[in-house]
């Protein structure tokens, strides 16, 4: 290798390093400034699906497991910590196959065991259900616990049952799960695997939306149609979410929400003008 060549080698060298330190430098510039906005700022998570897995690997028996040692599970408490996680939705989930028959006791032993979580770990988890709960307890350095239910079906179409939960501090209620409800059509309509049932919503299913606005009970539209969440969209008081969703266009799975319902929760004024107040309220 003649002396220039050594030269460029050297210095393709210097400046492969220094792109090395640059990036690194600025990769934890931007850890740094995230860790300061979460330890100012709770980062909510708006889905965890831990008290299911509690419920198949220990049947719902805490005293058999420590979450602080738990390694069989994407969450423990550790993980949580270093995550700067500020405040957790926890799933009360029970599967479709009990529709019809004891969903709404099943989604009550969820509700239950998410309760006892945070009885058994007092100094990690409050279990809380208003704003003011949520700041006190991030204030408190301990994980603001949330519950919402991941199916209609889980109140077995009776608006009763959705005020008892509510009650009981479920503050977000996904509206079908991989089925349809009597009163609501799931994203598999979309995909042609299960048959359209309500055309979106029901006029029950209208109902149960105009109570969820009443009660101040979050509307989430993850595993929906799109003709659900258009008539959602069109009559919601109050702001949806997408508990567990990405962007159609980024992963074309029908569970995912395509563009045009996008634009429509940003071009409808009730909906944006309630999403401008909520930023403007937690951040």
């Amino acid at each position: 290798m003649s002396e220039p060549q050594v030269i460029a080698v050297k210095k393709m060298w210097v400046f492969l390093f220094l792109l090395c330190v640059y990036a690194f430098c600025s990769a934890d510039q931007y850890r740094q400034r995230a860790e300061k906005l979460m330890k100012e700022t709770p980062l909510i998570d708006g889905h965890n699906d831990l008290p299911w897995q509690l419920l198949l690997r220990y049947h719902n028996q805490l005293s058999k497991v420590d979450l602080n040692k738990l390694n069989e599970t994407q969450t423990n408490i550790p993980k949580l910590r270093t995550g700067l996680v500020g405040g957790q939705f926890w799933s009360a989930y029970t599967p479709c196959d009990t529709q019809y028959k004891d969903a709404v006791r099943q989604t009550l032993e969820q509700i239950d065991v998410i309760h006892r979580m945070c009885q058994m770990y007092p100094e990690t988890f409050q279990c809380v259900s208003s704003t003011k709960e949520i700041n006190e307890s991030f204030k408190n350095g301990k994980v603001a616990s949330l519950i919402g239910v991941e199916g209609g079906h889980s109140i077995d179409s009776n608006m009763a049952t959705l005020r008892v939960f509510y009650q009981l501090g479920v503050r977000y209620m996904t509206l079908t799960h991989s089925c349809n409800t009597p009163w609501a059509d799931n994203w598999l309509v979309d995909t042609g695997d299960d048959p359209v049932q309500s055309n979106g919503l029901s006029t029950y299913g209208k109902k149960i939306i105009h109570e969820m606005n009443r009660l101040g009970m979050i509307i989430d539209l993850a595993h929906t149609s799109m003709k659900t969440m258009n008539d959602v969209l069109q009559i919601s008081k109050a702001p949806v979410i997408f508990s567990h969703s990405s962007a159609y266009a980024l992963c074309n799975s029908r569970r995912n929400v395509p563009d045009e319902i996008l634009k429509t929760v940003v071009r409808n004024p009730t909906i944006n003008s309630c999403f401008t107040s909520f930023l403007i309220r937690y951040y």
